[in-house]
């Protein structure tokens, strides 16, 4: 054989293993379960707020939704569990029982929670504190739903959206009018930003844009019946739950929302995943405007699914469902400083509760004094997980904080993959996020507590890291 044939032999065989009609041959595999995480045993604690608060009961049940996708190379989970937030230890357990059953490797999972206030508390915060029989159980569950939805892989197709839902989201901090003096919790007069002000003369503007983008993953049967659609919304949450009820939230809702909206009538054989994406700042409420009109309990919750889903299905008409697309996913963990309160910080702290004695507590400065006193046992710096997934042309960064929306909108903006969203509260939970200049203005949500500590150069190094590893998969 001349060296001119092998040498045209060699390119054309090069042509062809990276040619379209070559990746056509390959085969996408999807898997999908849907765990029941409900709580068999109540009264059980539910944290979101400042006060524990016990629920008695289910207005519906809470899911760890899992979808696995393998596309012959990498195999990777995405996992989204109806809960306020998960500690780390929990869900490097749950990792670790999962890969041992799957043989899917820790670093090509993705774990989250969709941060509903009306879940089992699982992190402390607050007056909540860890219901330890229930992280036992939520960790094998989460474990033994990777591991089905693993087994129930088929060949599949992919697609991907993105769609508009504005008047859903608000920003929730909300600069006050000059000379308003604001207290914070440590008798601090410093503060220019309130959260959830109400419906006051002292608010001047919002103190950030939102994000309306509802950004979707779209995966079909290889005869096109729908098996998984994975959606991406920055709204906190929505509320409006019934009393004393653990709910899975606006979150559940979507779900079913969104199979009906496809026609699916055996639910069991579809996944329907709405994750949270970067909404530290964001809620559901217009302080513009006047007080909205009282609602009946779960009402709000469907009206704001409804619109989600309507969105999200009039996009999806118009999405090219591929038979195969490379799967691509990188983590890195990112060392962050935490702010600890001083001597004369918890000296203040212990005195007032001295002063207050035993709680629960009801005024604001005597829930932050316990605070502190629980800081003054955390680390100088803390390890934060963070994650690149690449689905073809689409890109997925995780963050275990609740991201505020500036970060979520310079990662769309600044990706190389398009579209790229940020699910947030994921691998574990590290508390706001603020940006540097938020941390400037102050708020409840840079208040130093359990559900507030990272330094305030922390931002910039996770968004850093977060660019890096998306143009990393992005150049694979």
């Amino acid at each position: 054989m001349s060296i001119f044939r092998l040498t045209a032999i060699l390119v054309l065989a090069s042509f062809v293993s990276s040619s379209p009609a070559f990746a056509a041959d390959k085969t996408l595999r999807a898997g999908i379960a849907a765990v029941d995480v409900t709580p068999q045993q109540f009264p059980i604690s539910v944290n979101g707020g400042m006060r524990d608060v016990e629920a008695e009961r289910a207005a519906d049940p809470l899911h760890a939704r899992c979808l696995v996708l393998d596309d012959g190379q990498a195999r990777i989970a995405i996992v989204v569990c109806d809960s306020c937030m998960i500690p780390r230890e929990l869900l490097d357990e749950a990792k670790k029982k999962a890969s041992q059953a799957t043989g899917i490797p820790t670093d090509r999972m993705l774990i989250s929670a969709t941060h509903c206030h009306s879940a089992p508390t699982l992190s402390g915060v607050f007056q909540s504190e860890p219901n330890q029989r229930y992280i036992a159980v939520l960790t094998e569950m989460i474990a033994s739903g990777i591991k089905q939805a693993s087994d129930n892989l088929v060949p599949a197709r992919i697609g991907w959206g993105t769609a508009s839902v504005p008047d859903q989201v608000f920003n929730r901090r909300w600069l006050v009018k000059a000379g308003v003096v604001l207290t914070d919790p440590f008798g601090g007069t410093t503060d220019r930003v309130k959260m959830n002000p109400g419906y006051s003369a002292n608010n001047d503007k919002p103190s950030g844009p939102t994000d309306p983008e509802v950004c979707f993953v779209s995966v079909q049967t290889k005869d096109g019946k729908p098996l998984a659609f994975l959606a991406n919304y920055s709204l906190h949450y929505v509320g409006g739950v019934p009393p004393l009820s653990v709910s899975g939230d606006y979150f559940s809702e979507f779900a079913k929302q969104m199979a009906s909206r496809l026609g699916v009538e055996d639910t069991k054989g579809f996944l329907g995943v709405m994750s949270n994406g970067t909404s530290g700042n964001i809620n559901n409420v217009d302080y513009s405007q006047a007080s909205p009109p009282r609602r009946q309990p779960l009402e709000k919750i469907r009206i704001v699914a409804s619109a989600v889903a309507d969105a999200c299905y009039k996009s999806y008409q118009t999405v090219e469902h591929r038979d195969f697309v490379p799967i691509r996913m990188r983590e890195a963990e990112v060392e962050l400083g935490v702010r600890l309160p001083g001597d004369e910080d918890v000296a203040r702290a212990k005195k007032l509760l001295e002063e207050a004695g035993p709680g629960p507590y009801t005024k604001i400065e005597h829930i932050y004094a316990r605070e502190t006193l629980w800081m003054a046992q955390y680390p100088k710096t803390v390890k934060a997980k963070l994650q690149a997934i690449r689905l073809g042309e689409l890109g997925i960064a995780s963050s275990p904080c609740e991201t505020f929306v500036e970060t979520g909108l310079a990662l769309k903006k600044e990706s190389p993959l398009k579209p790229t969203f940020t699910i947030e509260l994921a691998n574990g939970y590290s508390g706001y996020l603020p940006t540097s200049e938020h941390h400037a203005l102050g708020g409840y949500e840079t208040w130093r507590a359990r559900s507030s500590y990272l330094s305030a150069d922390a931002e910039p190094k996770v968004r850093s890291t977060l660019l890096a590893l998306l143009r990393e998969v992005a150049a694979e």
